[in-house]
């Protein structure tokens, strides 16, 4: 399984690049410059004499995250904020580890398809449609799930030992938007009669939700 895993990511980086969701590079590399001031769609570009074998390499992957937190889960990511040289190439990857019971809950990645391989454990998985219909699976070790771009998804690992997964995107900055976070611990905040007329719930329940996600003191 081990030799798996180099495989997938090889493969899925080359199938994703092909299919980039971001702006094709007119040069072999734009290392990005992460400390530039100037801005624009991604990052301004590394002088060729500056770059190194550092600004491609990220060992992050490599050891399992910690999860002991309120969702049970922790992603990490090698994007390009991370691996400056994935500027312009249209690929990301990130490792996603499971607690027991742990849930990487209900998001949506705005600039990127995602693709799931399970390294270790099995894990619920599922995206909702724009027509409202949940489309879901159960997937072990060494199985692939694909969740389309901009739809909400999760992974639920409903097993008694931990899960791993490692996730590949067609875009070097896919972004993350958890949707009970985004709602209910904006800034500034979602008017509460927004919420409350979504949600039909009363004002005391959205604030209660929202005390939930406060930054804790």
């Amino acid at each position: 399984m081990a030799a798996l895993v180099p495989l997938f990511v090889t493969t899925f980086a080359l199938v994703l690049a092909a299919a980039a969701a971001d702006p094709d590079t007119l040069q072999d590399v734009c290392v990005a410059d992460l400390t530039s001031g100037i801005k624009v769609n991604g990052f301004s570009c590394k002088s060729v004499a500056n770059i190194s074998a550092a600004d491609f390499f990220f060992d992050g992957l490599a050891k399992p995250g910690v999860t002991n937190n309120t969702v049970g889960s922790l992603v990490t990511a090698a994007n390009v904020e991370k691996i400056p040289g994935l500027n312009t190439l249209g690929v990301s990857v990130s490792r996603i580890d499971y607690a027991p019971g742990g849930l990487n809950p209900p998001h949506t990645h705005p600039r990127a398809t995602e693709i799931a391989f399970v390294l270790e454990g099995e894990l619920d998985v599922g995206f909702i449609t724009t027509a409202n219909v949940l489309i879901s699976k159960s997937i072990k070790k060494g199985e692939i799930f694909v969740f389309p771009k901009g739809l909400v998804h999760f992974q639920k690992n409903n097993g008694k030992v931990p899960a791993a997964a490692i996730v590949a995107f067609n875009s070097q900055l896919p972004g993350t938007q958890s949707i009970a976070t985004t709602l209910f611990a904006a800034t500034p905040p979602v008017p509460d009669n927004v919420l409350t007329k979504a949600f039909q719930v009363g004002t005391k329940e959205v604030e209660k939700i929202k005390s939930r996600f406060a930054p804790k003191k």
